[in-house]
């Protein structure tokens, strides 16, 4: 018999569920530790964690890898991660000269360049074409049904793409493979008017991504159009956009102001230093959707009538914040956190609550949290998105 009640050994670093009050108790049971010390803050949540809330946690290094000759695909979508109903995204990597191939969708294409340079095309509905080559830190948009390319120039690439439609999913969209290989070849010969001979050797399947070699330079690709280009460039740089700089870290902001074409997804590229924190905030406007792309945080969700949870994210997590819930997140580690917010929205919004409480009348707020002055004096009419704070994170 297990006298484990007797005498408990000794684990070394094992987490254990006990708070620092006392509450819980050793799990000596089946357990994923390494699951444990990379969520710390789910093991032995903050006693101010309370209520139900659903999971707001997925990570890409869960989901099943779609594996093709010239790169690969994965996503986190509703069927992952349930409560992300407004946005999906897909994590892709091509090698160089691998092509996704020739497509379109019924959703918005939004992408973050994540590392390497990529080549993309696109034609609108109006005949006009766009050629252009983007690299680490630059973003695209694609409108619902615009047909478009991605193709990994000499050192590859990596990216997040975003479509603003939880239910999407890659795998379901308009390849131009899959339509020539379902439509019969007396058709084809009759739309391009070339004999049947011509489609002999077309695929008999959706190619999806394929390796092909390292396209030429940009200007030697570029297709002479006599429509012209589109009026609104389909890239945007956001790396080279100059940031909001606070005392814990920088954001960058892209929605349809400054990215025109962009009209359902908006977004901000956030760097959290060490020591620092994403403000306590919501967004009035839409659910949040993050990506996060380096470095380690916690986030606690507030989500009214007393309930919060806390969960902890690492890079290639996707996290998410329904409309409203109040939140923050903190960089738990000594290298800066980036990460990205992202909304089904046109326009970038958030509520400080910091500035909210310094712009109402101060014997109101006193009366209300039973505050004195030490708080009021430190409340700020700015806003400041990324906040430096002094004393280390407390996961218990």
């Amino acid at each position: 018999m297990d006298k484990r009640t007797q005498k408990q050994p000794t684990y070394g670093n094992v987490p254990q569920p006990i708070r620092d009050d006392g509450a819980g108790a050793t799990d000596f049971g089946p357990r994923d530790v390494m699951r444990d010390l990379e969520n710390p803050d789910m093991l032995v949540p903050p006693a101010t964690d309370a209520g139900t809330i659903p999971n707001l946690k997925f990570s890409f290094s869960d989901t099943n890898m779609q594996l093709n000759h010239g790169g690969w695909s994965r996503e986190v979508t509703v069927r992952q991660l349930p409560i992300a109903t407004t946005l999906a995204g897909v994590n892709m990597r091509l090698t160089p000269g691998g092509v996704r191939e020739l497509h379109w969708h019924k959703q918005a294409e939004w992408a973050y360049m994540i590392l390497g340079r990529a080549r993309i095309t696109a034609v609108d509905q109006n005949g006009r074409n766009f050629i252009a080559d983007v690299g680490q830190g630059d973003l695209w948009y694609f409108p619902p049904g615009i047909p478009h390319s991605i193709q990994g120039l000499e050192e590859g690439c990596e990216f997040l793409l975003v479509f603003d439609d939880g239910n999407f999913s890659d795998l379901d969209t308009f390849s131009i493979s899959d339509w020539f290989a379902h439509t019969p070849k007396d058709v084809l010969a009759a739309n391009f008017g070339i004999p049947e001979s011509a489609f002999a050797h077309i695929p008999t399947e959706q190619r999806y991504i394929f390796q092909s070699k390292v396209p030429g330079p940009l200007e030697s690709q570029k297709v002479p159009d006599p429509y012209g280009t589109v009026p609104k460039s389909f890239t945007h740089r956001l790396l080279a956009q100059e940031p909001i700089v606070t005392p814990g870290g920088t954001v960058r902001i892209v929605d349809s102001t400054n990215f025109p074409i962009s009209t359902t997804v908006a977004a901000a590229l956030v760097e959290v230093k060490p020591g620092g924190m994403r403000e306590m905030h919501w967004h009035p406007n839409n659910d949040e959707w993050q990506y996060y792309l380096t470095g380690t945080a916690r986030m606690t969700v507030f989500a009214a009538n007393g309930k919060a949870r806390t969960f902890n994210y690492r890079a290639g997590d996707v996290g998410y914040v329904p409309f409203a819930f109040g939140h923050y997140i903190q960089n738990t580690g000594d290298q800066s956190l980036w990460f990205l917010e992202i909304f089904k929205s046109d326009r970038f919004a958030d509520v400080s609550l910091n500035q909210w409480m310094a712009l109402t009348p101060q014997e109101l707020v006193e009366n209300n949290l039973h505050v004195g002055p030490e708080l009021m004096n430190a409340l700020r009419k700015e806003k400041w998105p990324v906040v430096k704070y002094t004393g280390s994170p407390q996961e218990g």
